[in-house]
């Protein structure tokens, strides 16, 4: 079911650069080109969702449960998107979604769907999607089924709530690069990936200890970032504490941990 306007259809998505980042995605993740009015379209949004936010730039941007369009009206109003998709599961949460589009005069840069995940969404229908505040493995439920269908994009922005390194790892197998990823805080360390489609090994994880950049991300490693090192340090004291009871799962995660501190230094 679908409510809302609908806009021709998008234009091809731009090229990306050959290192698996484009001139809107450095090691900043930000777009300088946006100004302060884009920075303040922003202002509203907590940690986790302006850190996804500032990951996205796209002609055509859906993002899946919305949750009050927060993040999607934030892309429009900044000038990071120019149309908006937004999918809701169930009947309630789509209403909520038409409010805030309405309340903000917005209805003509934004098509709401009711369905499950991507399904509601045509091939080649969009630039990019975004996937907050979820589950990772709802999201890897969700991306599975959309990729049966053809429907997932070149470019997706993953906010989960755990476990980044099952996204991180479907990504390496399904052609999709890690072009930056950012930890913002939270209730807890929440972290932010931006995924891109290309050809070949993914270069962010040369050179690094497999399990250990799968698990705490490739580039949060290289840049010694700030948050991630005081997980790890909160993690090697509890595994620690674990290990003297020799449990294979355990000892494995401590190994892990210890790789990914070599790494930072």
């Amino acid at each position: 079911m679908t409510d809302g306007p609908t806009t021709d259809p998008a234009s091809p998505p731009p090229p990306v650069g050959k290192t698996g980042t484009d001139a809107h995605f450095g090691e900043a993740g930000t777009d300088a080109h946006l100004g302060e009015a884009g920075t303040d379209a922003l202002a509203g949004l907590d940690e986790r969702l302006r850190a996804a936010a500032e990951l996205v730039q796209a002609d055509r941007h859906a993002d899946i449960g919305s949750d009050h369009a927060a993040l999607p009206l934030a892309l429009l109003r900044s000038g990071r998107a120019r149309h908006a998709v937004i999918v809701e599961k169930t009947g309630g949460p789509l209403a909520v979604a038409r409010t805030a589009v309405q309340q903000a005069g917005l209805q003509d840069r934004a098509t709401l769907h009711l369905g499950d995940g991507l399904a509601p969404l045509g091939p080649q229908d969009l630039h990019s999607v975004s996937l907050t505040g979820m589950g990772a493995r709802t999201m890897l439920g969700i991306l599975g089924r959309g990729r049966a269908g053809g429907r997932v994009p070149g470019a997706l922005v993953l906010q989960p709530n755990d476990d980044p390194g099952l996204l991180r790892g479907w990504a390496q197998e399904h052609g999709y690069w890690l072009v930056t990823e950012r930890l913002a805080r939270g209730f807890w360390r929440y972290p932010v990936l931006r995924l891109e489609r290309h050809a070949g090994p993914d270069p962010a994880y040369a050179d690094l200890p497999a399990d250990a950049a799968r698990r705490y991300g490739p580039h949060l490693l290289r840049a010694r970032d700030a948050l991630l090192q005081q997980e790890l340090s909160t993690q090697l004291t509890r595994l620690e504490a674990l290990a003297r009871h020799g449990r294979p799962q355990v000892l494995h995660d401590l190994n892990v941990v210890r790789a990914a501190l070599a790494v930072i230094g």
